[in-house]
């Protein structure tokens, strides 16, 4: 009879444990959200006085002996350190950063040697004769990522001509001829002159809305433009991009894709979420505080009615021409024609 009660009351606490963490899940957003937390929210060193080098500790990453009994990468990196240095003073040689980077395969392609690694990650980098500002990053961005046990590839989406640049419409061939090579869990979009400045801003995506990672750049004091701004780095998995039809096509030069970009995200049903601003910082490349003055930035003006084209300017009506897909060293550089502004733009 005992033994019964104590059943009894063994069964009630297990049910009111049970509901509570099935509250919880509910509050949070799902079962992944609750999880994810663990992931997303470490406790973090924000002391910028006192960087570490972006190779540290990667020596502590060595090939595991047998593939078939490797474990899963830990939800948490062992080797973040948080703030890292960054300058740009001295120019990598391509040969160095190579030799830094031991893991890297051709193609810029790398995942983890001791373990399988959570998530993957696309690298898209719109680019035309831009060989400083791409040893700069190739040099940060390899061994920061690899700190955080990702498997990734850099692909960099070259324009051919001298038209006016496009970067958007550049970054809509880099995901359609990125996601032959792989089922990305996430595409990151990401400027040429921009190096993060902290290892724990992850270079995943939010599972539910487009994720704005740039949130504090040197060259706007460490604060957003304006409210809606979304340039620099963004990390969307595939279903975000396609449900707001990727990036325009017909921005050629101004710069003005981003606000189309943040006005499509909006259309589609979605919000754009940001990385805290004490993790989104980045260094700017040739950005000189000393010398540049500080005025208010202003947003260039659009010519575009996104309203009514973003359904019809897109992933779908896409356009250009594959000249070559060659693997680097470091990366996989995609080259195009995408044509040039139409007369009447």
């Amino acid at each position: 009879m005992l033994l019964s009660r104590m059943e009894n009351h063994c069964f009630l606490l297990f049910v009111f444990v049970f509901q509570a963490i099935f509250i919880l899940i509910l509050y949070r957003g799902g079962p992944s959200r609750v999880f994810r937390g663990f992931v997303e929210s470490p406790q973090v060193v924000v002391d910028y006085s006192k960087p570490h080098d972006v190779y540290t500790n990667l020596s502590l990453f060595t090939r595991a002996p047998n593939e078939d009994t490797m474990p899963y990468c830990s939800a948490q990196s062992p080797v973040l350190v948080g703030p890292l240095t960054i300058t740009f003073k001295v120019l990598p040689s391509e040969r160095m950063i190579i030799k830094r980077n031991p893991f890297v395969q051709s193609g810029g392609h790398y995942k983890p040697p001791h373990c399988f690694p959570r998530y993957k990650s696309a690298i898209l980098v719109a680019y035309r004769n831009q060989e400083k500002y791409l040893r700069h990053l190739l040099y940060y961005i390899h061994p920061f990522l690899q700190r955080q046990q990702l498997s990734y590839t850099i692909y960099l989406i070259q324009q051919v001509g001298t038209g006016s640049f496009n970067r958007a419409k550049l970054l809509n061939v880099g995901v359609r001829e990125a996601m032959k090579d792989e089922e990305w869990d996430c595409l990151v979009l990401h400027d040429i002159d921009l190096v993060p400045e902290n290892d724990y801003n992850l270079y995943i995506c939010d599972e539910y809305y487009p994720k704005h990672m740039a949130s504090a750049m040197d060259k706007f004091q460490y604060t957003l433009p304006y409210e809606s701004f979304i340039g620099g780095v963004s990390a969307l998995t595939p279903e975000h991009y396609m449900k707001m039809n990727g990036f325009p096509n017909t921005y050629w030069g101004d710069g003005g894709e981003n606000d189309d970009i943040a006005t499509r995200i909006h259309l589609a049903g979605m919000k754009i979420v940001r990385t805290s601003p004490h993790l989104g910082r980045y260094r700017v490349m040739d950005y000189n505080e000393e010398t540049e003055i500080p005025d208010p930035w202003k947003r260039p003006p659009s010519q575009h009615n996104t309203r009514k084209t973003w359904k019809a300017d897109g992933m779908n009506t896409l356009q250009f021409r594959l000249l070559s897909r060659t693997k680097h060293p470091l990366y996989t550089k995609i080259t195009v024609d995408i044509g040039y502004v139409p007369s009447f733009s």
